[in-house]
């Protein structure tokens, strides 16, 4: 039996921020036919209310250091202010949609991460279980599940989960049920080649490819997390990954990760 398909878009934390660009992405994602889910960054929302409440960002090797005072304000930026938004434009352009944590009907469970090379991350959380059987109950219900870059660790504790993860766990909890397409949207048209030449995009990566562009340096920084979930994704039987500008979630463009 074929499955049926489902399309994971993951928008990140600079689009969140541009009114226009989100704008024209909630209409891009509306208009994809069939299944689907959203889901959200906003680090840089965060870092700007965590500055209006006198509060400062430590970030380690571009990592978010989650302390109880930080753990208040994501909960608050990416549960509620951020989510929120993005659900009620989205019933603006005709999407049932419903926003959820990690911790909304136990959808993603997880564990606070170890100290990790002496760091201590704080209340930052590393999954164990995406539940699909409780999203794809909601999806055949015709909601569009928008989750948040929030999980749960079983025992009453909220933790900041990085969003790339989110999208990647969704992506492996739903690939046993449906023919899954995960599209990571961001500012640039996919992985570069050149990191100054928005056209030098690299059309196909493979976990060969990969291992030899971190070793020359090709890719580096923030893109190594994002393509290692996605490689995780791609491994764990996602049937598509795609990397792409945020006005090109149609999953015609981009860098492709196989």
């Amino acid at each position: 039996m074929m499955k049926e398909k489902l399309t994971i878009v993951k928008v990140g934390g600079a689009v969140v921020e541009d009114e226009l660009q989100l704008s024209q992405l909630l209409k891009d994602f509306s208009a994809i036919e069939g299944r689907k889910v959203l889901v959200h960054g906003g680090g840089r929302k965060a870092t700007k209310m965590a500055e209006r409440l006198g509060f400062e960002t430590k970030m380690v090797n571009g990592r978010r250091i989650t302390d109880a005072t930080m753990l208040e304000v994501v909960t608050m930026v990416y549960g509620g202010l951020v989510n929120k938004n993005l659900v009620a434009q989205l019933q603006a352009n005709g999407v049932n949609a419903l926003g959820l944590t990690g911790a909304d009907a136990n959808a993603i469970l997880s564990h606070k991460r170890p100290l990790k090379d002496g760091i201590d991350y704080g209340f930052v959380g590393d999954v164990d279980a995406g539940n699909g059987e409780m999203l794809s109950k909601l999806i055949e219900a015709g909601i569009t599940p928008v989750m948040a870059p929030l999980t749960h660790d079983g025992k009453g504790h909220i933790l900041n989960t990085n969003a790339d993860t989110i999208a990647s766990e969704t992506a492996k909890a739903l690939a046993s049920i449906y023919d899954v397409t995960l599209i990571f949207s961001f500012e640039k048209k996919g992985v570069l080649s050149n990191p100054d030449d928005n056209d030098s995009v690299i059309p196909v990566i493979t976990k060969e490819d990969f291992e030899r562009y971190k070793a020359d340096g090709t890719i580096s920084g923030g893109m190594l997390p994002k393509i290692e979930n996605a490689l995780r994704a791609v491994e764990a039987g996602v049937s598509r990954v795609i990397i792409t500008l945020a006005t090109a979630i149609d999953g015609k463009h981009g860098t492709v990760i196989e």
